[in-house]
């Protein structure tokens, strides 16, 4: 008797655990190939907020019991992410003007100029354009905006230039020129790469 429930009992132990195994070798194709079976979820303003080489642009959500607010906190949070994409590439391109000029030796300019151009982003971001911006009432009365915002890189640039044309320091070590022959190279990396 008792070999017969130790058998029944091997056999279903058998029978779960190769359960197991195969429904743990069909998640991880699940996992590896997400095309079968699952969907894609289109955000809204997605594609609205990828730069280009004219425009810097971001987008963003969020969701509150206040519409208003929803809204908000939507346009505060893409141009938070508005000023980080500028201020990196803006900092990318500050260390290849720096690099690539006579100016490298001379470390202040460096530390003065990307004080200054955080000044422009800062102004700048009070005069983004919204390009799209859509809201939703959730099932549970919430509500969801998504926003996409964008400012114009030639903005930036005219921002940048006003800024040094009022300090003589600065002025002396900047090639205009130069400067916006850099500028416009990563705005095309930045297009290149996608909008991000």
């Amino acid at each position: 008797m008792k070999t017969t429930t130790m058998i029944k009992t091997f056999a279903v132990i058998a029978f779960v655990g190769t359960a197991l195994v195969f429904s743990g070798c069909k998640g991880k194709e699940k996992a590896e190939n997400p095309g079968k079976g699952a969907k894609e979820v289109v955000i809204p303003c997605k594609n609205e907020g990828r730069s280009d080489k004219e425009f810097f642009r971001a987008d963003n959500s969020s969701t509150s019991q206040d519409m208003s607010l929803s809204r908000e906190k939507a346009l505060t949070l893409a141009k938070q992410r508005l000023a980080s994409l500028i201020n990196t590439k803006i900092k990318s391109v500050t260390d290849r003007y720096v690099n690539e000029t006579e100016v490298g030796k001379n470390s202040d300019f460096e530390q003065k100029f990307e004080n200054l151009t955080r000044e422009v982003v800062n102004q700048t971001l009070t005069d983004v354009a919204i390009i799209c911006e859509k809201t939703f009432q959730e099932a549970d009365g919430k509500y969801t905006t998504y926003i996409a915002i964008e400012v114009n890189k030639d903005a930036l640039l005219n921002g940048v230039n006003n800024k040094l044309s009022k300090d003589d320091k600065l002025r002396v070590d900047y090639d205009k020129m130069k400067y916006e022959k850099i500028f416009n190279e990563e705005m095309e990396k930045l297009e290149k790469e996608g909008g991000y």
